[in-house]
């Protein structure tokens, strides 16, 4: 699921990208620039800026969507890694370590030679 929502995500910040910079400027006047007058658009008189305009709302709505729907889907698995940690058993204290012997107790061995 987690997969689905990223693909989503990274197709709508993509999609959002390349439709900010397909949008001319205020004062742009594309037609002019090819050449063509405004009957021959694509998109017709009015040209493509509220088509271009709703599409690009369109894929922020899914952005911010997604971008909700990964945030939650991270907490919760915060959330169960958290909880796991709960059920550790706990590492035991020093006051419950098993002493070790002292060094003069230590078994004499006769193979290493003493310098003192």
């Amino acid at each position: 699921m987690e997969a689905l929502i990223l693909v989503l995500h990274v197709l709508a910040a993509v999609a959002i990208i390349a439709l900010v910079l397909l949008q001319q400027g205020k004062g742009a006047d594309a037609g002019a620039s090819f050449g063509g007058g405004a009957s021959q658009t694509v998109f017709g008189s009015q040209g493509g800026g509220s088509f271009f305009g709703k599409l690009t709302a369109l894929f922020a709505l899914i952005f911010f969507l997604t971008s909700f729907g990964l945030a939650f889907y991270a907490s919760e698995q915060a959330k169960g890694i958290s909880g796991a940690l709960d059920a550790v058993p706990s590492i035991p204290q020093v006051e419950d370590a098993v002493s070790l012997p002292e060094l003069g107790d230590a078994p004499a061995n006769s193979d290493i030679p003493v310098t003192e």
